[in-house]
């Protein structure tokens, strides 16, 4: 089970809302680990999964590692290696992870957000959803 924080739960109901996103994540930075602390329309036995993410495993920990977004144009399909198999048990194609990054450049938080059609998110979307990531609440 994960400690939800429900600041950052109705934050991401509205951020997936807003992008027209079907199932998302939120997992804050603890040491070198992720730990959920937001999910939407995520299924019981993913989250049981990705209660605690490893520094650098799967789409959010090469976020948090690279501090940069990391995209997959669709989860059922991808073999790029950052998509895990509980991941491919969510409903959805296209997936992002954005790092949200504090004043000081290091990550506090990554965000999740998936869609039900595939395809590629362009540079001018990411960088706009970067920046709404930033308000990310405590």
């Amino acid at each position: 089970m994960y400690e939800e924080n429900q600041a950052q739960q109705k934050w991401l109901e509205s951020f997936i809302a807003q992008h027209d996103g079907i199932a998302g994540t939120v997992h804050v930075q603890r040491g070198q680990d992720l730990y959920l602390t937001a999910a939407h329309n995520i299924p019981p036995n993913v989250i049981a999964i990705v209660a605690r993410v490893p520094r650098g495993k799967g789409m959010a920990g090469v976020a948090q590692v690279k501090k940069e977004p990391v995209q997959t144009c669709n989860l059922q399909t991808d073999e790029t290696g950052n998509i895990k198999p509980g991941a491919k048990a969510v409903n959805a194609q296209a997936a992002i992870a954005l790092p949200v990054l504090d004043d000081a450049g290091a990550v506090r938080a990554v965000v999740g957000i998936a869609w039900s059609k595939d395809g590629e998110i362009g540079s001018a979307e990411e960088q706009a959803m970067m920046k709404l990531v930033a308000a990310l609440p405590q």
